[in-house]
C-alpha cells in the first residue's frame, strides 16, 4: 500500500544518488513508515541498517563518526564494498552533533547512502546549513492527497471516476459521480493522515487527539518554554477559527496574551513544524507584500478541525466553503508548488481573487467557490483583476460541482483538475 504513495518512487530512485536524502514532514504523516518500506524493498539487493534515534541507545551508535563506521563494519560494512551500504536514521535531528557525523561518512565513504528523517524544519535548517551544504537533498513528506487517500481506502474505481472527470462538462458534477463527492467531504472534515484514514471514523478523532499531543510534546517543547506552551495553543486554536482568513496579528496578540512580536514568532514556529502555510498578498509592486496581512491555512484539514473540536458532517457546516479552499492550496503545495508562490489578491476596494500562483515566470489568477450554482457576481473579482492586469490569462473558476466552459478569458475547472492550474 505504502508504494501507492506518489513520493515513492522519488525516494527509491534517491539510491543511486551518493546525496544525504533527507526526509521532512509533520509527525505521523508517513515519514518512517516510507523509510522502513525503502529498507525493506533495499535490503533484498543490498546491506541495510535502520536505527531510530528516538531511542538514546541506538543514537550512541552514530553519535562519532568513528562509532558509526564501527556500528556499520559490525553489520556487514566494507571499506572497499563496490555496491552501496543504506543507512537509515529516523529522527535524527534530535542531536545537534549528527550532522558533523553525516558530512564526514559523506566526504570519506563514498559507498555509503544515507536517508535520514526529521519532523522540524527549523531544526533541520539550524543543524545542516553549513555542514551539509551541497551534500543533501531534502524532501517534503506531506498528509495524502485526496488521490492517495482513495488509494488507501482501497477505492480505485472513485480514482478512475475523477481521471476521467475533466472530459466531461457539466454544471451538477456531484450527481455524475456522487460517491467521489462523498469521500472528498469526509477527505475535508477528517484530513489525509495516513493513521486517521486508516482508522474507523469512531477512532479518528482519537487518534488526531494522540497525534497532537506528541506534536505538543515533542516539537513545541522543543521550541517554547513549557509556562509557553499555553499561549501557543490558544494561538493554534484561534489561527484554527479564522482558517482561510487574514492574519490580524495584533487580535491574535490580544487572544493569546503575548505581543505581536512573539505571535510572529510562535507563526514561524507552526509553519517550520508543518503545522500552516502562511501565504502573502500579491501585488505587482512587490515592495509592498512586505507590509501587508498574509493569509494563513492549516496544511490538514483533519488538524484543523480537531483544533476547533468540530468533526460534523458538511451539510451542519458553515466553514466549508474555507476547509474547500484549503484544500486546494495543500494539494497544490502537494504537487510541489512551493508556498511561496501561492498568494492572493485584494484591493482597497475589496475585489479579491482567491488564489494568485506566481512562480516568477508564470502567473495564474483562480477564483475557489464551493457552492452548487454559480452567479454572476462570483466572476466580479476575476473580471476586475482581468481589468486592471489585462496580460495575465487565462484565468481560472475553480467550483465545486461544475466544470463548464464561460469563455476566452476564465476557464471553469472542477477540484480534481488541480494539474491545470500548474506549469509543468
Amino acid at each position: 500500500m505504502y508504494k501507492d504513495r506518489l513520493i515513492y518512487s522519488v525516494l527509491e530512485k534517491q539510491k543511486d544518488n551518493h546525496k544525504i536524502t533527507i526526509l521532512t514532514g509533520a509527525r505521523q504523516v508517513g515519514k518512517t513508515t516510507l523509510m522502513r518500506k525503502l529498507c525493506e524493498t533495499f535490503q533484498k539487493t543490498h546491506d541495510v541498517m535502520f536505527l531510530d534515534l528516538d531511542i538514546y541507545s541506538q543514537y550512541e551508535k552514530v553519535s562519532t563518526y568513528e562509532n558509526c563506521i564501527n556500528t556499520l563494519k559490525l553489520n556487514g560494512y566494507n571499506n572497499s564494498q563496490k555496491k552501496p551500504y543504506i543507512l537509515f536514521l529516523d529522527e535524527f535531528q534530535r542531536y545537534s552533533d549528527i550532522s558533523r557525523v553525516l558530512k564526514n561518512i559523506y566526504d570519506h565513504h563514498p559507498n555509503i547512502k544515507i536517508y535520514a528523517s526529521g519532523s522540524s524544519s527549523l531544526a533541520i535548517n539550524e543543524q545542516i546549513q553549513e555542514s551539509l551544504a551541497g551534500r543533501k537533498r531534502i524532501i517534503h513528506i506531506y498528509p495524502l492527497s485526496f488521490s492517495e487517500y482513495l488509494n488507501f481506502i482501497e477505492r480505485d474505481d472513485l480514482l478512475r471516476q475523477m481521471a476521467h472527470q475533466p472530459g466531461i462538462h457539466s454544471d451538477n458534477l456531484s450527481d455524475l459521480i456522487p460517491e467521489v463527492f462523498q469521500a472528498l467531504e469526509k477527505f475535508l472534515i477528517y484530513g489525509g493522515y495516513p493513521e486517521v484514514v486508516l482508522s474507523s471514523d469512531n477512532e479518528k478523532p482519537d487518534v488526531l487527539v494522540s497525534i497532537f499531543d506528541l506534536y505538543v510534546k515533542k516539537d513545541l517543547v522543543d521550541f517554547l518554554r513549557v509556562e509557553r506552551i499555553k499561549h501557543a495553543r490558544t494561538l493554534i486554536r484561534h489561527i484554527a477559527v479564522n482558517n482561510g482568513q487574514e492574519a490580524k496579528y495584533r487580535e491574535m496578540a490580544q487572544v493569546s496574551g503575548i505581543d505581536e512580536k512573539t505571535v510572529k514568532n510562535y507563526i514561524e514556529i507552526l509553519k517550520e513544524t508543518f503545522l500552516i502555510s502562511v501565504h502573502p498578498p500579491w501585488f505587482s509592486n512587490r515592495n509592498k507584500e512586505l507590509v501587508k496581512m498574509p493569509k494563513i491555512y492549516f496544511s490538514d484539514s483533519g488538524v484543523r478541525n480537531y483544533f476547533i473540536n468540530n468533526f460534523n458532517p458538511g451539510a451542519l457546516r458553515s466553514d466549508m466553503p474555507f476547509l474547500f479552499e484549503g484544500f486546494v492550496i495543500s494539494e497544490l503545495i502537494k504537487k510541489d508548488v512551493s508556498a511561496d508562490h501561492i498568494k492572493f489578491w485584494r484591493t482597497k476596494n475589496k475585489n479579491e481573487v482567491d488564489l494568485i500562483i506566481d512562480d516568477g515566470r508564470i502567473i495564474r489568477p483562480v477564483e475557489i467557490k464551493f457552492k452548487k450554482k454559480l452567479k454572476p457576481s462570483d466572476f466580479r473579482g476575476l473580471y476586475r483583476f482581468n481589468k486592471t492586469y489585462p496580460d495575465y490569462t487565462p484565468l481560472f473558476m475553480m467550483n465545486l460541482c461544475s466544470n463548464m466552459p464561460v469563455n476566452d478569458i476564465i476557464s471553469q475547472i472542477s477540484p480534481f483538475e488541480i494539474n491545470a492550474l500548474i506549469d509543468r
